[in-house]
């Protein structure tokens, strides 16, 4: 029966991939989205025996450290510094942003909230990377299960309003209130959908690049295992040695040719990481949530829309031009998935790309900056 739990919990994210290609008001939703609330039913409805809590902590775990990998592949970094100089300025910028707001909300907070500092650990993650850094920086620093799941409830709804804000309103709101100059360059460079952002499962199944992809998936399985020994000579802090091996492995592995042009990887680990949403929902327990902490809803709120600010302002005297920080923004908050999302909105594809890699890099520091600023609010001397 365990079993073949297991393999159902693996199958769950292709049918609603399907669907997202296919039905409308799934791909308006989203995959995590859905997979988050699927297996919140599921956790809930108690079809999961207690004997399945452990591969449940299993797949979790194991999840996380395989998909970090074959998402890193993918940075071509050289050829991305030659094309968007403008893109890493400005996600240099997000990053001091988001960092600035958590430091301000930690001092706010602090008296009052135990659990301050691993919600600026998991701020510091999410706005900077996504999901996948948010389950490594919660396993490195032993933050508990509740906590980044309530966390990660209240982003997903905090971050549709932002996402509807930026959209809709974001060029008008950014060029006439911060005077952010209007982007430079033709607009019109390729259509999106003929720009491979690699989030794509089509052809997925053919065997030249379903060989390639194998290999990857055993180089990535091949890099967990390494790091995990490594991290066990290292007592008191061997979770968080492993996560930062599989972070810095894979980014050497993406300067290999080879390895950095295999198709599809990215698509695998995105798959990967719609296993653990679906896996680490179905531990929710609705009991726990409901009497959650209201200062999640006021941390989230605050982290988003008061970086988004300030990320603003510092590009205003940085130059840089509205749309570039718009989907640098979109990249750092809500992942590379949405880029897409906000170029289409710009009719601007130009900054498609840059907004791509921006958030792919994200992923890479998110787990550093995460794992080293809960190290240092925990340890504050004032």
């Amino acid at each position: 029966m365990n079993i073949l739990l297991a393999i159902l919990f693996i199958l769950v994210p292709a049918p609603i991939i399907w669907l997202n290609n296919r039905v409308k008001i799934v791909e308006k939703i989203g995959i995590v989205i859905i997979c988050y609330a699927l297996g919140m039913i599921v956790g809930n409805i108690g079809v999961i025996p207690e004997s399945f809590s452990g591969i449940q902590t299993t797949i979790q775990d194991v999840s996380v450290c395989l998909a970090l990998p074959l998402i890193l592949f993918s940075i071509d970094i050289n050829k991305w510094k030659k094309t968007a100089k403008k893109g890493l300025v400005c996600m240099g910028l997000a990053v001091v942003s988001i960092a600035t707001v958590v430091f301000v909300l930690h001092m706010i907070f602090r008296e009052n909230n135990p659990n301050v500092a691993d919600y600026g650990a998991l701020a510091i993650g999410v706005y900077t990377g996504g999901t996948v850094n948010v389950a490594s920086i919660a396993a490195a620093r032993n933050i508990p299960e509740n906590s980044y799941i309530m966390f990660n409830t209240v982003d997903m709804v905090v971050s549709a309003f932002y996402m509807l804000f930026l959209t809709s309103l974001g060029r008008k709101f950014f060029q006439k209130v911060f005077r952010l100059p209007e982007f430079q360059g033709n607009k019109n460079v390729g259509k999106l959908e003929e720009i491979d952002n690699d989030n794509s499962y089509k052809g997925m199944a053919k065997p030249e690049i379903l060989g390639k992809l194998v290999l990857a998936f055993l180089l990535s399985a091949v890099i967990v295992g390494i790091s995990y020994v490594a991290g066990t000579f290292v007592k008191g802090y061997e979770t968080a040695v492993t996560i930062i091996l599989i972070t810095t492995i894979s980014i050497a592995c993406s300067f290999i040719k080879p390895v950095r042009e295999i198709k599809k990887t990215t698509s695998l680990g995105m798959y990967i990481i719609y296993i653990f949403c679906f896996t680490v929902a179905t531990m929710a327990d609705f009991s726990e949530i409901v009497h959650f902490d209201y200062t999640i809803i006021i941390y989230v709120t605050v982290s988003i829309f008061g970086s988004m600010l300030l990320h603003a302002l510092l590009c205003k005297f940085a130059k840089v031009d509205s749309d570039t920080m718009i989907v640098t923004s979109v990249s750092a908050i809500c992942s590379p998935p949405f880029v897409p999302v906000a170029a289409a909105a710009l009719n601007n594809n130009a900054v498609l790309v840059s907004g791509l890699t921006t958030g792919i890099i994200g992923y890479a520091v998110g787990n550093y900056l995460g794992i080293f600023m809960h190290i240092i609010l925990e340890n504050l001397p004032f």
